[in-house]
């Protein structure tokens, strides 16, 4: 776990050190104005090249250990400053890159005054012009998509609608069916009933003929 005279804990709190004084930096660095910022952008670049340089040195110790426990633990702990490292890179790149929009906008607005103090007002208008209809038509294009979204969802709204709609449809049909489904069992059970009521009226129709026959004949 050494290496240089120096052991993992140490290069570990060095990083740690090192870590928040960036994090610092570049909060601060969000408070000042953009034409101050330059000395502490580099400064803060800097100190984020050496924690990435003193990850790479971690990284190199935690693989000697021998005790997979205590690996794992220091493999956490480095994977963790690399990533606050990383971030704070991110949030620097980002704030340079704005920077440098904010330095070349600034320099393009002196130098369309410039002109427009030697005389060539008509140009810098032109200029000035071509963006405001560059922005407008920015801007008529967002409201034409919002208003395509806005359709888009009145229209699958309605389709959803109908979808129910059908659905409900669908399932009183199915009731109607079953409904008459069910008449027509009932009718044939009647119909069946009807038939079984004949068949015994005529059978004791038959038997009363049958046995006044019978006593008629008996009483001679």
């Amino acid at each position: 776990m050494e290496g240089g005279g120096a052991t993992l804990s140490d290069v570990y709190q060095s990083a740690k050190k090192l870590l928040l004084k960036t994090r610092d930096g570049v909060e601060r660095l969000e408070r000042l104005d953009y034409s101050a910022s330059s000395d502490l952008s580099l400064s803060l670049s800097n100190d984020i090249s050496q924690i990435q340089s003193l990850c790479v040195q971690m990284d190199r110790f935690w693989r000697s250990i021998a005790a997979k426990s205590q690996r794992d633990l220091w493999k956490r702990k480095v994977e963790q400053i690399a990533e606050e490292a990383d971030s704070l890179k991110q949030s620097l790149d980002k704030y340079n890159i704005k920077n440098q929009k904010r330095i070349t906008e600034a320099k393009e607005r002196a130098e369309l005054l410039g002109r427009a103090q030697n005389g060539d007002s008509s140009h810098v208008l032109r200029i000035f012009d071509e963006e405001a209809q560059a922005m407008q038509s920015v801007r008529n294009s967002r409201l034409e998509l919002q208003n395509s979204t806005a359709l888009g969802e009145n229209i699958l709204s309605s389709i959803h609608g109908q979808r129910e709609r059908l659905k409900s449809a669908h399932r009183k049909a199915l009731d109607v069916l079953n409904t008459v489904g069910m008449s027509n069992s009932v009718l044939r059970l009647i119909e069946r009933c009807n038939r079984v009521d004949q068949w015994i009226k005529y059978a004791g129709m038959l038997l009363t003929v049958i046995f006044l026959f019978a006593f008629v004949i008996w009483r001679h």
